[in-house]
Order: C-alpha cells, then sequence, then structure tokens
C-alpha cells in the first residue's frame, strides 16, 4: 500500500495494484482488509504508531528546553531512514478521505501530546517554543512532505533549520501565549474581501429569455458546474463526489459537463485554480495597501482569513479536499505556498535577527499558517479561520520581528491602536 500510494495516491492504489505489488492473492488480501480503505487506513495507523514509538524515544531523556528540537530531529531521522513510509504518512495520507485525514489528525495530535508531556515540569524562567504543538507537528509534516514528493535526498540539514525556525518563537515559559490555537476576537472585515460570495450558483437561463450567444450559455454552464464541484468537495469530498453528482447539483445534462471538462479531476482543476487565484487577488491587494511591511501582513493575513471564512466552500476545496485530487491538484497546492513565500521576502530587512531566517524557516511559516487554516477549515460550516489571525500573525511575524515586538504589533491591531514605530 505504501508503495502503490507513493507512486498513484490513494486514487491509484487499487487492490489489483496493491496485491501485485504484495506478490499475494486476492483472497489473501481480504483474509485481512476489507477493501482498499480499510488497508490505506491501517497503513496510515501502523506507520503513525511506528513514528510515535520513535518520538517517545527521542524524547525519553531531553530537557524541556530541548524537546522540540528533540522532537524535529526524530521526525526528520524517521524520513531519512524511511523515506517510503514518511511519504506516505507525511503527504499521501491526506488522499484518502475523511477517514484517512482524521487519522492524519488524530496521529499528529499524538505526538504532539508526547512533545507537550516532555516540555512539562519547566523552570519558569526556561525558554520554551511559544506555539501549539501540532503546528509545529503540522508544519514540520508538510515541510518534509514537498522534500518528499520531490525524492530529495539531503534531509538532515533540514533538522537544524527546523529547528532553528521554530527557536525563533522561544521564550520564558510563564511567558508564552500561543500554545493553544484558540479564537480570539474576529477582527473587522477587510475592504479587500468581495462584497458578494466569490462562488456563488449562477441563475440557470430562463427558457423565455431572448437568445443568447454560445458563449453566454457556456461560460453559465461552466460557472454552474465550478460551484457545483466546490460545494460537493466540501459538503461529501472530493474521492465520493461523481460527475452525476456535480451534473446534478449543477442542473446541466451531462453532455455538458463532457462538452466543458474531461472528467470530475479536470473541472475540480479548474475550481481549484478559480479560488487561488480570488485568494491571491485579495491577499495581495491588501498587502500592498498598507504601508510598514508588519502592517502589510496583517493587511493580507486580515483579507485571507476573512476571505475564507465568508467563503467556506474555497477553504475546504483549497485547503482539505485539493490533496485527493491527484498530482496536478498538489503541484496547485506547491505553487500557492511558493506564491506566498513572496509575502515574506521583504521581513528579511526588519531587523538583524531576521537574517537568521533560512529559505526552510520561511517555507515552514507558511506551512504553519496553512496547517492553521487546514485545521479550521475541516471544522466545516462552523470554521472560525477569521478568528485566528492573531495566531496567524504570530506564526508570520515573530521570526523576523522578535515574540516581544511582535506580540506588542498584534496587541496593539487588535485593540485598534497603531504599533509604536510605525
Amino acid at each position: 500500500m505504501i508503495d502503490s500510494a507513493n507512486r498513484a495516491g490513494y486514487a491509484g492504489a487499487s487492490v489489483s495494484v496493491v496485491i501485485a505489488a504484495a506478490g499475494v492473492s486476492r483472497p489473501t488480501f481480504y483474509d485481512y482488509f476489507e477493501d482498499r480503505e480499510d488497508c490505506f487506513l491501517a497503513t496510515v495507523t501502523d506507520v503513525h504508531s511506528n513514528l510515535l514509538s520513535q518520538l517517545e524515544e527521542a524524547l525519553r531523556d531531553v530537557s524541556p528546553e530541548q524537546a522540540t528540537e528533540a522532537a524535529i530531529g526524530a521526525l526528520v531521522t524517521f524520513a531519512v531512514n524511511d523515506p517510503p513510509a514518511a511519504r506516505f504518512l507525511m503527504a499521501e495520507s491526506t488522499s484518502g478521505g475523511a477517514a484517512a485525514l482524521a487519522l492524519r489528525d488524530d496521529g499528529i495530535a499524538r505526538l504532539a501530546e508526547a512533545l507537550e508531556t516532555a516540555c512539562e515540569g519547566a523552570a519558569n524562567d526556561a525558554r520554551l517554543v511559544d506555539l501549539d504543538a501540532r503546528l509545529v507537528i503540522g508544519a514540520v509534516y508538510r515541510t518534509l512532505a514537498r522534500r518528499l514528493r520531490r525524492a530529495e535526498t539531503a534531509l538532515k540539514a533540514t533538522a537544524d533549520e527546523l529547528g532553528a525556525w521554530c527557536g525563533s518563537y522561544a521564550r520564558p515559559a510563564t511567558e508564552r501565549r500561543w500554545t493553544t490555537l484558540r479564537p480570539g476576537r474576529r477582527p473587522a472585515r477587510s475592504r479587500h474581501v468581495p462584497k458578494l460570495p466569490t462562488q456563488e450558483m449562477p441563475d440557470p437561463i430562463p427558457a423565455g429569455r431572448p437568445r443568447l450567444s454560445g458563449s453566454e450559455v457556456a461560460e453559465n454552464h461552466r460557472r454552474r458546474i465550478l460551484y457545483a464541484v466546490a460545494k460537493l468537495a466540501a459538503e461529501e469530498g472530493y474521492a465520493a463526489m461523481t460527475v452525476a453528482d456535480i451534473t446534478r447539483a449543477a442542473g446541466v445534462d451531462g453532455r455538458v459537463f463532457y462538452r466543458l471538462f474531461s472528467d470530475k479531476e479536470d473541472a475540480f482543476a479548474a475550481a481549484h485554480e478559480l479560488g487561488f487565484q480570488q485568494v491571491m487577488d485579495a491577499t495581495s491587494k491588501a498587502f500592498f495597501a498598507a504601508r510598514s511591511w508588519p502592517e502589510r501582513c496583517w493587511e493580507a493575513g486580515q483579507a485571507l482569513t476573512g476571505l475564507l471564512q465568508e467563503n467556506p466552500m474555497v477553504a475546504v476545496a483549497g485547503f482539505v479536499e485539493a490533496y485527493s485530487a491527484g498530482p496536478a491538484a498538489v503541484q496547485r497546492i506547491e505553487n500557492i505556498h511558493a506564491a506566498f513565500l513572496f509575502f515574506m521576502q521583504e521581513g528579511l530587512m526588519q531587523s538583524p535577527g531576521a537574517a537568521n531566517v533560512s529559505r526552510t524557516g520561511m517555507e515552514a511559516i507558511v506551512d504553519a499558517i496553512f496547517e492553521v487554516i487546514y485545521l479550521q477549515a475541516r471544522q466545516g460550516e462552523k470554521l472560525k479561520v477569521a478568528a485566528m489571525l492573531g495566531p496567524i500573525a504570530h506564526v508570520w511575524l515573530t521570526p523576523f520581528m522578535g515574540v516581544t515586538a511582535a506580540d506588542a504589533f498584534i496587541d496593539a491591531q487588535g485593540s485598534g491602536r497603531n504599533p509604536r514605530g510605525r
């Protein structure tokens, strides 16, 4: 299963493919597993259990101050020693649908609990990382997953770079305030978020309406299909929806669908790309509307979280279900990640300490922000991503500004006052 999923994702890891790779008969497969999903989930559980044992061993004799660095080292060592298993767990497990995502999240929570336990009993002045442990583990998963997909071999140096990134959030144990991803007060609505939903179902073409051009009819049908794809992906999951479901929800004939798209993956790709364009349009406009770099980041974060809050389908389709839609969708996610790195570049000039933020550190910042959004998007209609602007700003700004200056800036923004030194 590990080999098959790494080659073609969950969708390509059929029972036939798996038994051929395993060299066993179909009856033998069904002696152990009910179906492909059962095998996939059992594999996620098995690999996570192995990683948890290694993490606990790495944390056994370290001090609280060393715990986060040791945990990161254990994750990287796991990836170095067993790249196929690490890729399956950290990358391909996200393609297996709702049950696999639940196992992924539960596994990360267990790893985070082990890390939190290792940090207990620290002295008041001990310097500990001021991040939710789930965020640390999730960000490291994403950073390593990207490298494992590219079959990179020089992973050992990543441990030091990720350790330095986490170290930029260290502060005395009694002063930590961001160790729980707790929603704060929802900020004011960004003026860069469109007033109307970015994805909504266009009205059907009335029978008595004057004749429209072929391109106008096609565009109406296309927009209806894209809305239906995003809605179904958010509500039912990408893997579960079919072309028949899409055409039914869109109110179009199957022949209309196949004139516009080759299959459901093609239709999802178009919906995903549209969502990406809308996110980047709002975020980049907000970023360039402010003067100083911290203000730009805050404005961009406010627009990003506000747009996703008001358009939960975009959040779920783009940050959760896209991983199930094949290699092309994963590549679009990587493109989004690269685009967000642009917002980090100016931060390198903010202070002398910012020069220590490596390329890997900036990638980890984006990965941690994406993990916050992902965790909120997993809440469905109950998501509170706009209220997570404070934690997102902490992740974004602290490595560049330092914990004290970043906190002062975030507090000033939250209270409606301008930060000192603007």
